[in-house]
């Protein structure tokens, strides 16, 4: 059984069921009809007997009986006899022996060398003298009609079977058909890796449907995984090969032939900046892996998230000067968080960062931070080249940069840091932006009581 298939075994269960259903039905009929059937003839048996009272009289000194009196009708014999058991009218069943004792009003059932019958006497007095009226039904003829019938069901049987069999491969056929295009999907996605294919079952309620739109949706989000860490791969290795290939370059450079101290020392400079570059890409990097991996743990603890970010807004001052961008801060004082005061500065640099590396020199760049309904709300706004509207949900991909030539050796995963930190505290975090008219950064957090 184990071996076939559900669709087999739930035809095999439903052909058993019905053909069970169908026996029981059929024995429960039969035994029905051959209880009322029986019930049926007893009642006539004593309804012929007491009816025939009516035409037994006396005549002359003897019993007159008239000729109208039936003696047989629907397969129940009628006889009439004196008080000493002589046969004064009707008939009896050719094999039925007549001999028999009377017993008034009672039904028999009596066996003899001819058969089995069903016996009903009953005795009447006529002027003084007693007369005995006997009805007799052969057994054999009920349990005929049932056979009969029986013989019928054997025939008819088989063919319901075979028809319950073909309608319950028929059912469940089609109740699997969605479960087959699943099935095969899913084997051409494993054979070909083509993540775009889809099931596409449409529109339904029921629960293949559902486990349907389910996979068409895990699907979709393996290809989008799938693509992510393709693209992530790519843009990785991009941006690993540029200051790779500095380094080499200045390292041939330096062994090139003799070079001045200052010519050496130059080198060292452009390789340090460039290792250092790399080994921030490589922090950052480390740090977005485990937060995938849930494995970045937060070290929770109350910070006066004003003082933190009159801090950073003091030091991203210097920064922010060599474009002639005027950093401005307004705080309110006291506002506290429950969180990971390091991953919180993180956050707020990252910002301020951002704002000045894509801020129009001479711009402005603001920092706002205020509290209310339990909840701490920060903003960093510039007035530089600004993201476009179909761009603005890119911003927290890794490695994306709404203008690559104004990153200032930026990788492009200061957002994507931004993003996990504010949820993992809790927070929400959103962006606006217009081209040439700048960006906003808006994030909230659980204030603590």
């Amino acid at each position: 059984m184990k071996r076939l298939s559900i669709q087999w075994r739930v035809t095999l269960w439903f052909t058993l069921l019905m053909t069970l259903l169908a026996a029981v039905g059929l024995g429960f009929l039969f035994y029905v009809g051959g209880q009322s059937a029986l019930s049926a003839t007893r009642d006539r048996m004593a309804e012929m007997a007491v009816n025939a009272r009516s035409e037994i009289g006396l005549d002359s000194g003897g019993f007159a009986i008239d000729s109208d009196l039936e003696y047989f009708r629907d397969g129940i014999y009628l006889s009439v006899y004196d008080a000493q058991g002589l046969p004064l009218y009707g008939a009896v069943p050719r094999l039925f022996d007549n001999t028999v004792a009377f017993a008034d009003s009672r039904l028999r059932e009596v066996t003899d060398s001819g058969g089995r019958w069903y016996l009903y006497d009953v005795c009447y007095t006529v002027d003084e003298s007693d007369v005995w009226v006997r009805t007799v039904a052969a057994v054999d003829e009920i349990g005929a009609t049932i056979s009969s019938l029986l013989r019928l069901a054997v025939i008819v049987l088989p063919v319901f079977v075979v028809l319950a069999a073909v309608g319950g491969f028929w059912l469940t056929y089609r109740a699997f058909r969605p479960v087959r295009r699943i099935t095969q999907t899913a084997r051409e996605i494993s054979r070909g890796g083509d993540l775009s294919r889809r099931i596409g079952l449409g529109p339904g309620r029921d629960e293949i449907h559902t486990l349907a739109g389910e996979f068409d949706g895990m699907f979709a989000r393996l290809e989008d995984s799938f693509a992510a860490e393709k693209q992530f791969a790519s843009d990785a290795s991009h941006e690993l090969r540029t200051p790779v290939a500095v380094i080499l370059t200045q390292c041939e450079d330096a062994l090139d032939g003799p070079r001045s101290p200052e010519e050496l020392r130059a080198a060292l400079k452009a390789i340090q900046r460039q290792g250092e570059k790399m080994a921030g890409m490589l922090s950052q990097l480390l740090f977005l892996a485990r937060a995938d991996s849930g494995r970045q743990t937060l070290h929770r603890e109350p910070v006066d998230l004003s003082g933190l970010a009159a801090a950073v807004a003091d030091e991203q001052r210097e920064l922010a000067a060599e474009k002639g961008i005027e950093v401005t801060a307004d705080i309110a004082p006291g506002l506290t968080v429950q969180g990971d005061e390091t991953l919180l500065m993180r956050m707020l640099i990252n910002l301020m960062e951002n704002g000045v590396k894509y801020g129009r020199e001479g711009g402005h760049l603001r920092l706002t931070l205020s509290g209310g309904a339990g909840t701490v709300t920060g903003r960093v706004a510039d007035d530089g080249i600004g993201i476009a509207a179909e761009d603005l949900d890119k911003v927290w991909r890794r490695f994306w940069q709404a203008d690559p030539a104004h990153s200032r050796g930026g990788a492009g995963l200061g957002l994507s840091m931004v993003k996990w930190i504010v949820e993992a505290h809790g927070g929400q975090i959103a962006v606006e932006s217009a081209p040439g008219r700048g960006t906003a950064f808006t994030f909230t957090l659980p204030e603590q009581a």
